[in-house]
């Protein structure tokens, strides 16, 4: 995402933050800033020193890591977020704070799970996101802070390390395919759950942040590219990759998190407002995964030319 915002608007324009080290590559590609989303004066100084107009709001614990520990999940994603909002507030900020399909909860429909509808989530995650969603509303009617923000299904890459998700499956079937002809997959056969590959996430995201403020009939978005479960993903890695490929089941306690979420959602409103439009389908997504994770597998290649995956939910 730094990458494409900084090839958009240049690199000096864009600040990149983190609480962890920058890669060399990192560092030489645009301007760097530690930032603690649980300090509010050092976000402010930031905001201040480089003259921030809008800000991306990515740092959350996810799923499986929120319900691991819940205290720091609580912590992160609802006061780090209260003080990107009070920021935002504080120096009219554009403000995107991407959601998740975990907002949704055991009671909602799933299939075609529209924007509006009940969502009692039952994950520290979830419940977190409601009310990311809910506060950045408020703000927005009560005191006109431009906040914005999009349900991401489960989002594959072949670039970054795991991030604590339930969907983490669907990048890790990949290193397991290429590196051991098989896989032992944490949920269920049959586990239906939206999907989208990273490009098409980053093209929406950047959508989104960019739509004129008149467009937008909403402020938060469900977005969808596709949907798959572990054994039809399994089945398109056959067909691409090796006849003999195999995939085990020894779900864990992650399948009852993927339980309460929908199978698909309705994303309309996306597409109308400010031109979602994934182009990745399951196929296109083993295709793009096995061509850039293939090398890594190849003979002779050193351990830290390694990259690694994630899966953003």
């Amino acid at each position: 995402m730094v990458n494409t915002l900084r090839a958009k608007f240049g690199s000096e324009n864009v600040i990149a933050s983190d609480i962890k080290k920058p890669s060399i590559e990192q560092r030489n590609t645009g301007p760097f800033v530690y930032a603690d989303v649980l300090n509010y004066r050092a976000l402010e100084q930031i905001v201040v020193d480089y003259g921030i107009d809008w800000v991306v709001h990515f740092s959350a614990i996810l799923s499986a890591a929120g319900e691991r520990n819940p205290s720091l999940g609580l912590n992160v994603n609802m006061t780090g977020f209260q003080n990107v909002l009070d920021l935002a507030k504080a120096h009219n900020l554009r403000l995107l704070s991407p959601s998740t399909m975990g907002a949704f909860g055991p009671t909602t429909p799933k299939d075609s799970t529209p924007d509006l509808t009940v969502m009692r989530p039952n994950t520290i995650y979830g419940i977190t996101k409601v009310h990311m969603e809910l506060l950045g509303e408020y703000y927005r009617e009560k005191y006109q802070v431009d906040f914005r923000s999009l349900r991401y299904p489960g989002i594959i890459s072949a670039d970054s390390p795991p991030g604590g998700g339930t969907t983490d499956y669907a990048v890790d079937i990949f290193h397991a395919a290429l590196k051991h002809n098989s896989y032992e997959s944490f949920l269920d056969a049959d586990t239906r759950l939206p999907m989208a590959y990273i490009d098409d996430c980053i093209v929406g995201t950047m959508q989104l942040l960019e739509a004129p403020q008149e467009a937008l009939t909403q402020r938060v978005y469900n977005v969808h590219a596709c949907d798959f479960s572990p054994e039809e993903l399994a089945g398109e890695i056959r067909r691409q990759h090796s006849d003999a490929f195999a995939i085990t089941y020894r779900p864990d306690f992650r399948q009852a998190i993927a339980d309460t979420w929908p199978r698909t959602m309705a994303d309309e409103a996306a597409r109308r407002d400010w031109g979602w439009n994934p182009v990745f389908g399951t196929a296109d997504i083993v295709r793009v995964m096995l061509d850039k994770l293939g090398p890594v597998y190849s003979p002779g290649l050193a351990a830290e030319e390694m990259p690694a995956a994630v899966v953003a939910s």
